[in-house]
């Protein structure tokens, strides 16, 4: 048995920010078993942040005795006009997607992950969810509202659509349909967590949710804050080829001695250490020879130095990357479910240019 303090210690290093710390020490004090709630849009493919960096959250949460919730926002996507709005392939990615966490390894098995489906759950009960978006909705003006939508995605609120509007309301909702005690999400989300919260204070309501907001993983091009998915050089893909991966990650923005928003060095911080728990980089006796790092400080220092170059620091990268979506690449090419799932997927979510570069 942990105590509060070890607990606190793993579901904290989740995130970037937490709100508040002090209520999360008090609730892992209290409960033996916090929920939380993370949701996805099944919008297309799954990059590695989605893929791997839920996948290490996860399994986190779950060493620390939490049960989560995972939110698979079907009518979401259709409210933001994902996959053209049909809800057939929206849901079909959405089973491909839960497919590719089975695979990299998320700790599904033991009863602790629960993925519900948005519109099953909404159907079966109407009663205790429509009450919940309504009062949201009559509390807050429309401008309080809109300042959540790039929640969604997108910056451009004139062209919202009514139901993109009424899309915060219905996520703020959902923290307290599923009787959330942490929202687990991006910090791209953070706005309409803390409407929730706000919502508390307008309801008064005590218990608010946490939010614990994790690391929004950088594009692999130059000034690329997020990762799009409309760019298939600017990420790695957890169904990408070993050589798609060494191709993306020789291209990939890393200058030498800096460490500031290279997303070379970031992939490694928060998806290579998490994993593995140390760094190789395997190099010539006359270039420094092989070494394993430890820990994320001490690669740092010596990138800075230039004793750890783009040219070590790259193929490293690209070979602990192929070892971890490995198991991946096996599951699709081995399990008949999973590859006819994918086989749908790809026809509505690969682009043209995507296959001419394989």
């Amino acid at each position: 048995m942990m105590s509060a303090e070890e607990r606190f210690s793993i579901v904290r290093s989740i995130g970037e920010e937490c709100i508040q710390e002090h209520e999360l020490l008090k609730l892992l004090t209290k409960e033996r078993q916090p929920i939380c709630y993370d949701g996805f849009e099944p919008s297309g493919r799954m990059h590695i942040a989605q893929g791997v960096m839920k996948t290490i959250n996860v399994n986190k949460l779950i060493s620390a005795g939490c049960k989560v919730k995972i939110w698979i926002a079907d009518w979401f996507a259709f409210l933001n006009n994902k996959m053209d709005a049909d809800l057939e392939k929206i849901q079909t990615v959405g089973r491909y997607l839960i497919e590719i966490w089975k695979a990299s390894g998320m700790n599904i098995e033991g009863g602790q992950v629960e993925f519900l489906w948005a519109s099953e759950e909404i159907n079966s009960r109407t009663h205790e969810y429509w009450p919940i978006v309504m009062d949201i909705a009559r509390r807050n003006k429309l401008r309080r509202i809109i300042r959540c939508c790039p929640a969604m995605g997108r910056d451009e609120t004139h062209k919202f659509t009514a139901a993109q509007i009424f899309y915060p309301c219905m996520q703020c909702a959902d923290i307290f349909f599923l009787k959330a005690d942490i929202c687990q999400l991006g910090m791209d989300q953070r706005k309409v967590n803390v409407l929730a919260r706000e919502y508390c204070d307008k309801i008064k309501r005590k218990n608010k949710p946490i939010i614990l907001s994790h690391h929004m993983l950088p594009g692999l091009k130059k000034g690329q804050e997020k990762m799009s998915k409309s760019d298939p050089s600017n990420a790695i893909f957890m169904e990408d080829e070993e050589a798609d991966v060494i191709q993306k990650i020789d291209n990939a923005y890393c200058p030498p001695k800096v460490v500031d928003k290279n997303p070379c060095l970031e992939y490694i911080n928060y998806i290579v250490f998490p994993w593995f728990n140390e760094f190789k980089v395997e190099r010539n006796a006359e270039n420094g020879g092989e070494k394993t790092f430890t820990s994320f400080d001490e690669l740092v220092a010596d990138y800075e130095k230039g004793v750890v170059q783009p040219a070590d620091l790259q193929p490293a990268l690209s070979k602990a990357l192929n070892r971890i979506l490995q198991p991946v690449r096996d599951h699709f090419k081995n399990d008949e479910n999973a590859k006819a799932l994918f086989e749908r997927v790809k026809v509505w979510t690969f682009s043209s240019s995507f296959y001419q570069t394989r």
